[in-house]
């Protein structure tokens, strides 16, 4: 068993969580999203749930972050549709409440870690071709400067966008997540769009002399369902993992990558590489889960994940630590070196109900330490890994699984707003203590 004192001193150990699954988007002025209108369509989330309430962290933020004293950091975002309801008018009273939460995340001690854009995009910009319109990396500076404008002064770290595959590909061409399209020409220009769009908040973000700048990405391990499926895994490992850090990186798309979408980026897309690979201080990689390939008939990428007897979370996701350690083997062997990183999401789904008020998760505590174990041993290896924050602190609103599916590690009563700490909460606060 691994301990707080296996890890270097300075290392930062947190949780996360994001605006729109957590807030309350009824609240305080803020407009309507590109989720709003996704859940408006039947059958896209479940039950048709929003972040209307959440868990109305907007009036609760106060007790929330009480629950973090003893950890070292705290990750959240700001929402452009809270600070930005139309795309382009700024909300003062969006400004003053992420003004107040800064305040109080620094008061009880805690680094905030800002990411700029988790998903919740103003449904007025969607409607004008969202991550699909070039103009988006415009709209997406504009906001940047009115976030920094107000609480930039106090930031240890900022992350311009999260997970820029699921903002792109699993949105646009796989239709998982709002928009909900499944289009190979507006999943390449997406892809190439919120690349650009980070490249022109680094640049906002340079200018007026912010320190600790990144991007968060999102990685998947993965096996071959048969030796004769290794092709599709290199296919499948160059959309899941490479297709954003290669460009971060080398300015570059991957070769499998524009196997599928150089008839689909948009013109002199070339152009723009200089601005999308410009340094980073850092970068943030979010793990969950590994998939199991196999080829499959049709046209590109031509792969689709087979399930496995694996242990599962509540989504249905394998367990298998031992990929957080490769990731972040193969990151530091082809693309970062010994830039830092930050591990920013790691967790699981379970079913979690409170029996005497008193819940038992015993399966997190296990996913929590092993993957703990595999950080540790990386920077053992040498690898300039900087801290850990849990997905999430809070259950909240799951996307397109609405409320069903629970990550936090605060049991959430939608119905009460009662918060309830798990025991993997507590065995966490208790190793971090140790």
């Amino acid at each position: 068993m691994i301990t707080r004192k296996d890890f270097p001193e300075a290392f930062l150990f947190g949780a996360a969580t994001s605006a729109y699954q957590i807030e309350g988007h009824g609240f305080g002025g803020a407009g309507p999203t590109i989720w709003d209108t996704f859940a408006a369509q039947p059958g896209r989330v479940v039950n048709g749930e929003t972040g209307a309430i959440a868990c109305d962290h907007y009036h609760r933020y106060e007790a929330d972050l009480d629950l973090l004293k003893g950890l070292d950091a705290y990750r959240f975002s700001t929402s452009w549709a809270r600070v930005m309801p139309d795309g382009r008018t700024v909300n003062q009273a969006g400004l003053d409440y992420y003004d107040r939460l800064v305040d109080a995340t620094l008061a009880r001690g805690l680094k905030p870690f800002l990411t700029l854009y988790h998903w919740d995009m103003p449904a007025a910009l969607g409607a004008l071709g969202g991550w699909e319109n070039r103009d988006v990396a415009r709209w997406f500076g504009d906001y940047t400067d009115a976030v920094m404008d107000r609480i930039g002064d106090r930031m240890a770290s900022t992350a311009t966008i999260n997970e820029p595959w699921c903002v792109s590909w699993l949105s646009h061409f796989l239709g998982h997540h709002a928009p909900g399209k499944q289009d190979i020409t507006a999943g390449a220009r997406a892809v190439h769009h919120v690349l650009l769009a980070h490249g022109e908040a680094m640049e906002r973000l340079r200018a007026r002399g912010q320190k600790n700048l990144g991007i968060v990405l999102n990685f998947e391990a993965s096996q071959p369902a048969t030796p004769q499926d290794t092709p599709a895994i290199a296919r499948f490992d160059a959309i899941m993992n490479r297709m954003f850090i290669e460009p971060l990186t080398k300015g570059r798309y991957p070769e499998l990558v524009l196997e599928g979408l150089d008839a689909h980026l948009p013109e002199n897309w070339q152009d723009d590489m200089a601005r999308i690979s410009a340094p980073l201080d850092w970068l943030g990689v979010n793990y969950y889960t590994r998939q199991t390939i196999t080829e499959a008939p049709g046209p590109w990428p031509r792969y689709t994940m087979r399930k496995t007897d694996a242990p599962k979370t509540q989504m249905g996701w394998d367990i298998y630590p031992e990929g957080l350690g490769e990731t972040l083997k193969m990151l530091r062997q082809d693309y970062t070196a010994d830039l830092p990183l930050f591990v920013t999401e790691n967790g699981m789904a379970w079913d979690d109900s409170p029996q005497d008020g008193v819940i038992d998760d015993p399966a997190r505590s296990d996913y929590l330490f092993s993957h703990l174990a595999q950080i540790q041993s990386a920077i053992a290896g040498g690898a300039n890994i900087q801290g850990y924050f849990y997905w999430s602190l809070l259950d909240n609103f799951e996307w397109a699984f609405g409320y069903e599916k629970r990550f936090g590690m605060i049991h959430v009563d939608f119905e009460t707003q009662e918060r309830t700490p798990k025991n993997s909460f507590h065995a966490f606060k208790s190793w971090l203590s140790a």
